[in-house]
């Protein structure tokens, strides 16, 4: 579903992302992993089609990401770094405007879709409310609703559980972990225990270079039985 190639990203003088190369299966939830600057999110940019790259290319559902934008857009839903709304619209507003932008501008088309995203995500008791008077928490959760809204078969998810609390992420993961088995799901974390509570494989960037992907069964099997955060400071320590 995901082909990255010899992908390279430049800024001015920066090369952030350098040569990188990986594939991504339906049904894989890949943990992509790295120290803040590595290059993770301007890599899952470049796969949304949100920046264009420097060099290689990125392919999603076999549509080239500069060359079919509004292809690869259909295929995925993105949860940003920090998701960004529209503060005074209340969450079902804004997850309405969402669905009219996706195309479902009936009622018919547009609120069964609603309730649905609004149900996965626990957001019901604030569904009315302003996004300006919400918590951190269900800022979050209306991230990830309004990527889930027009049910895509690839999801790039960018600290999909940040700001939430203990119960939220567990809910978050289980979630995730049910959708996986028809969609293929790229998440951007710093949390290990995260990935190995449900990611299937495992990326680490570090210098925007790929040095780690395994899953983390192989890598701590190659890695004589250490801690995934043991082996995470060691192949990026040059970073820190």
């Amino acid at each position: 579903m995901i082909e990255v190639k010899g992908l390279v990203k430049d800024y001015g003088a920066l090369r952030a992302v350098d040569g990188v190369s990986f594939t991504v299966r339906r049904g894989d939830i890949l943990g992509f992993l790295g120290p803040n600057g590595a290059g993770k999110s301007t890599t899952m940019k470049v796969i949304t089609g949100f920046l264009r790259p420097t060099a290689g290319c990125a392919l999603v559902g076999g549509h080239d990401v500069t060359a079919e934008p509004v292809a690869v857009k259909r295929l995925v839903g993105y949860l940003p770094e920090n998701a960004p709304a529209y503060p005074e619209m209340t969450v079902e507003e804004f997850l309405g405007f969402v669905a009219e932008t996706r195309g479902f501008r009936t009622a018919a088309q547009k609120q069964p879709r609603l309730d649905r995203v609004i149900g996965l995500c626990h957001l019901g008791p604030v569904r009315r409310q302003s996004i300006e008077t919400l918590s951190k928490g269900y800022k979050q959760r209306v991230g990830l609703a309004q990527a889930l809204l027009h049910d895509p078969p690839v999801l790039v998810l960018d600290e999909p559980t940040d700001g939430l609390d203990p119960n939220q992420k567990h809910e978050v993961r289980n979630l995730i972990k049910q959708m996986a088995a028809e969609k293929t799901v790229i998440l951007s974390t710093h949390i290990l225990e995260e990935v190995e509570a449900i990611c299937t494989r495992m990326i680490i960037i570090s210098r925007g270079k790929v040095v780690v992907d395994d899953t983390p069964e192989g890598l701590r099997a190659r890695h004589a039985g250490a801690r995934l955060d043991e082996i995470f400071r060691t192949l990026t320590q040059t970073d820190q």
